[in-house]
């Protein structure tokens, strides 16, 4: 009982960026943390923020949030063992109709009520996080002093917005900042679905009255949810890793390809903003240095917070090459079609490829690098 006070009032945030199936990386991490808990005890992260699949991971860890040990196990096991199919749709019947469905709409008249349109149909995802996830245990492990919040963003395409909706222990009150706010609600599927809806490749997601898409792509202060929740450390666990030649004609002189191109504004949408947030959360850490105790206090919307950040030590997408040929043959043409293939300098297959092969050799991937910094987490997590 003495280590759950302890845990709720460290004020440790846990912040899980996107990714799609880089995610699984997330989980090694969690994995290896889970080793420096004693078993049967609360998680170490009192307040959790995610974002795209790291909105999915920090919610599942929401729900056990009374036995951290459990709720990295159960992520663990749902990684390796789903496939493409349990994330969107990969046979060829619903791949090709859902695409000509989406041509057809474009000749709907206006006032038709038209679905959202996508590359890819991720209606199982929503299917298996009914199946996988009970929200009512949040609102349990909040009562019962395991958690103080949980936010989880999304992006409006409707204004623009980042939103961050959570729910916390009440005394969290909404934030509004210039193209961001938080909203207190009651998560729900839909809160995820369009967290992690990517942009082009899944279908935006309908709350109340606004269109929601992938958190990542407004957020432009992807720490802010978390630190508006009372956080004082904030543990990162990112998706950018080092770039590995995937082929030995990588470097030679041609233009980029429009999958490459693409790519590379999936991996600025998931990696840019979060270096910029905690280059600039350094600056203010280091102006407060220079600010006497007493001026500090008078102005307490400035606060020191402590980050640790741990990021692959190897690159995604030669480790995506490998698993190619795991992805079903209708997404590969598919893919093929849009300039995608195995030996294409695109990380597109990285963010799609859900298989359990890939996804255990990432979990293994985040095992390791987070084992690597044993001490270093324990001392930040004071563990």
């Amino acid at each position: 009982m003495t280590l759950k006070r302890n845990y709720l009032n460290s004020k440790n945030a846990l912040v899980l960026t996107g990714g799609g199936a880089r995610a699984a990386y997330q989980v090694g991490v969690l994995s290896a943390i889970a080793k420096f808990i004693p078993r049967n005890h609360g998680i170490p992260f009192p307040i959790l923020s995610g974002t795209s699949a790291g909105a999915i991971n920090t919610t599942s860890l929401a729900c056990y949030a009374s036995c951290f040990h459990l709720g990295v196990k159960k992520l663990e096991w749902a990684w390796k063992n789903f496939n493409i199919s349990s994330i969107y749709h990969s046979d060829s019947i619903n791949v090709f109709s859902h695409i000509s469905q989406g041509m057809l709409a474009s000749f709907q008249a206006d006032y038709a009520n038209k679905n959202p349109r996508s590359l890819l149909d991720n209606a199982p995802l929503r299917t298996l996080l009914n199946q996988i996830l009970d929200f009512n245990r949040i609102d349990n492990n909040i009562a019962r002093g395991y958690l103080s919040a949980v936010s989880i963003t999304a992006s409006s395409y409707s204004n623009g917005d980042s939103i961050s909706f959570y729910q916390s222990d009440g005394q969290v009150q909404p934030w509004s900042r210039v193209k961001r706010r938080g909203e207190v609600c009651q998560l729900n599927t839909e809160h995820l679905m369009a967290s992690a809806a990517i942009p082009m490749v899944f279908p935006s997601v309908r709350i109340k009255n606004q269109h929601f898409g992938d958190g990542s792509v407004h957020q432009l202060s992807p720490l802010s949810p978390a630190i508006h929740l009372g956080a004082k450390k904030i543990f990162v666990i990112g998706v950018d890793q080092p770039k590995e030649p995937l082929h030995s004609m990588e470097n030679n002189p041609h233009p980029p390809s429009s999958a490459t191109i693409a790519g590379h504004l999936l991996d600025s949408i998931f990696a840019d903003t979060m270096h910029s947030d905690l280059e600039r959360m350094a600056r203010i850490n280091e102006t407060l240095k220079l600010i006497s105790a007493q001026n500090r206090k008078a102005n307490e919307g400035l606060q020191h917070i402590e980050s640790f950040v741990i990021n692959p030590s190897h690159d995604f997408n030669a480790i995506a090459t490998q698993y190619y040929y795991d992805l079903p043959l209708p997404i590969r043409l598919l893919l093929r079609s849009a300039g995608v293939s195995n030996d294409s300098e695109s990380s597109i297959i990285s963010y799609l490829l859900f298989e359990r092969n890939f996804c255990s050799e990432l979990i293994r991937l985040g095992f390791a690098d987070a084992m690597e910094q044993e001490q270093a987490i324990r001392t930040f997590l004071d563990i």
